[in-house]
């Protein structure tokens, strides 16, 4: 049911409209951040998602009265959007859009009021620059820089801001020239509603390598544990066997037990020891 639509004009009530058909035509609902996205690298992630998910850009306002108008489970979607809010939708599940928005991220210097997302860390080493008030500049912002050699060097690596402390001018203007970039932007995902369940962003953020030898590990570890617990399946029933002949084999030999498929082995070890003993004598 339409709750809004008496207080929306028509181009607002178009908007609504269009979010709540785009919500019902895909399997994922997202909502993605835009903050801090410069006007002409967002046109690129828009081409570059085009075929496979659909972003949509509206005012926050609008996207609230289009989940509630939807109402269900989606319209908690609503308690996500902040800031520079923008829709996304596709097919595909919400691992790969996740893996797809973060490949969009690229490192970019900071500006005053940023928050860092992690500690920031100028390094130990040269810095290119020639001698001059840089020095005074980079010591007034704590970092540890001196003159060496006719060139300006940090002395030893140094923390200058804390992650989710706030950068100030200062510092901005410092970790520029530096060339230290420590912003991601990008098309940062908030929320995502996939085939009835919400996923957020520390769900999805896995790192694929360490999850793929987990599995290995994982396959390794239950092989083993059904070999040795002689537990026979269709992919250890050959190691099982081939484990248990070796062991009937060798039990056979120390026991001196004369079958025809160990009576030769029984014989060679005896004339080892034989020959062995006969050495010890002469």
């Amino acid at each position: 049911m339409a709750i809004y639509s008496h207080h929306l004009p028509q181009w607002k009530r178009d908007e609504v409209e269009e979010i709540k058909k785009l919500s019902e035509e895909y399997r994922l609902t997202g909502l993605v951040d835009l903050h801090g996205i410069p006007a002409s690298q967002l046109q690129q992630m828009r081409r570059n998602l085009r075929g496979s998910a659909v972003l949509k850009m509206t005012r926050n306002t609008l996207i609230e009265h289009a989940f509630n108008e939807l109402g269900g489970e989606i319209c908690r979607t609503v308690e996500y959007v902040d800031g520079h809010s923008a829709m996304i939708y596709t097919n595909e599940n919400p691992f790969k859009l996740y893996k797809k928005l973060q490949d969009t991220m690229t490192k970019m210097v900071a500006k005053p009021g940023d928050i860092a997302p992690e500690d920031i860390v100028v390094p130990k080493g040269p810095t290119g620059f020639p001698p001059g008030p840089i020095v005074g500049t980079l010591q007034q912002s704590g970092i540890p820089a001196a003159i060496e050699g006719g060139k300006v060097v940090i002395r030893e690596t140094k923390t200058v801001v804390k992650a989710g402390e706030e950068i100030n001018a200062k510092m901005a203007d410092v970790l520029s020239k530096l060339d230290i970039k420590p912003m991601d932007v990008g098309l940062s995902l908030q929320i995502a509603f996939y085939d009835g369940t919400f996923f957020e962003p520390n769900t999805l953020a896995i790192d694929e390598t360490e999850y793929f030898n987990n599995v290995v590990l994982a396959a390794q570890q239950a092989f083993n544990l059904s070999v040795n617990a002689s537990y026979p399946t269709s992919t250890t029933v050959a190691t099982i066997i081939g484990k248990a002949v070796r062991e009937a084999r060798n039990l056979a030999v120390e026991a001196a037990i004369y079958e025809k498929d160990v009576v030769d082995l029984i014989i060679g070890r005896a004339s080892r020891e034989s020959l062995a003993i006969k050495a010890l004598v002469e």
